[in-house]
């Protein structure tokens, strides 16, 4: 038995294929996912979750047709823009990995900035959207940070090399919720989830609720985590049980 989760990633996969499933076009799914996305908000903040990633848009999605990348787009500022009262109410600190390309509107870089600068002293919980992210790129970027820096390659450690990725403060995920079954790691925080545990419901994203959430927390903490070692030898009372 372990204890609860200190960082939750969420890979929000099945829009398209919700959509798909009621003969809707898959910029259905996506709006349709909005309310998942708020649902496990709240459930990690009751759940005592200190830190909630999200994964929006890869660096790979940037291939799909120009109109679901555009809808895309003018969801997410309609989301920041509809609910950057609320999340700053709850206490929630929101941030964005990614977000550097210079194809994310300007209007929609201007709000994510401003969502940013009025949370940024919450820390009631963590709330890093993972947007125009690559798990590889950002490797890439911190190697290049250590180059300038002039950091001997002899002195280059694990910690050294996670103080030189984007946001060096977010601690490795303890948990990775992938809804809709599939079983990827799609370039998401390649280097933060090395031991995370991870869950597959099937639900698709559109359909996931809190109490989802709360079911993938409780098998997380029926696990035991080892990072690498054996299992610890069970008590005499774990025994006779």
């Amino acid at each position: 038995m372990t204890g609860p989760p200190r960082h939750v990633a969420c890979v929000m996969d099945g829009n398209g294929r919700w959509a798909a499933r009621r003969a809707l076009p898959r910029t259905a799914g996506h709006a349709a996912a909005e309310a998942a996305v708020i649902d496990t908000i709240e459930a990690a903040h009751a759940a005592g979750v200190e830190w909630l990633s999200l994964y929006a848009f890869s660096t790979e999605n940037w291939r799909r047709p120009a109109t679901e990348v555009d809808f895309l787009m003018r969801l997410v500022r309609r989301t920041v823009r509809k609910h950057a009262l609320t999340l700053h109410a709850r206490g929630v600190r929101c941030r964005f990995l990614g977000a550097a390309d210079p194809r994310v509107p300007p209007p929609l870089a201007r709000d994510i900035a401003d969502l940013m600068e009025l949370t940024r002293d919450n820390r009631r919980l963590t709330l890093t959207v993972a947007f125009d992210h690559g798990g590889r790129r950002d490797i890439v970027a911190a190697a290049r940070a250590l180059i300038r820096d002039g950091v001997p390659a002899e002195q280059v450690t694990e910690e050294s090399f996670a103080r030189h990725l984007p946001h060096p403060d977010m601690p490795d995920v303890d948990l990775v919720i992938r809804t809709s079954g599939e079983q990827r790691i799609s370039n998401f925080l390649l280097w933060q989830v090395a031991y995370a545990e991870w869950m597959f419901p099937r639900v698709l994203w559109p359909d996931f609720r809190a109490g989802h959430f709360w079911e993938c927390l409780d098998a997380y903490r029926r696990r035991e985590r080892r990072f690498g070692a054996v299992p610890a030898p069970a008590t005499t009372e774990e025994r006779t049980r």
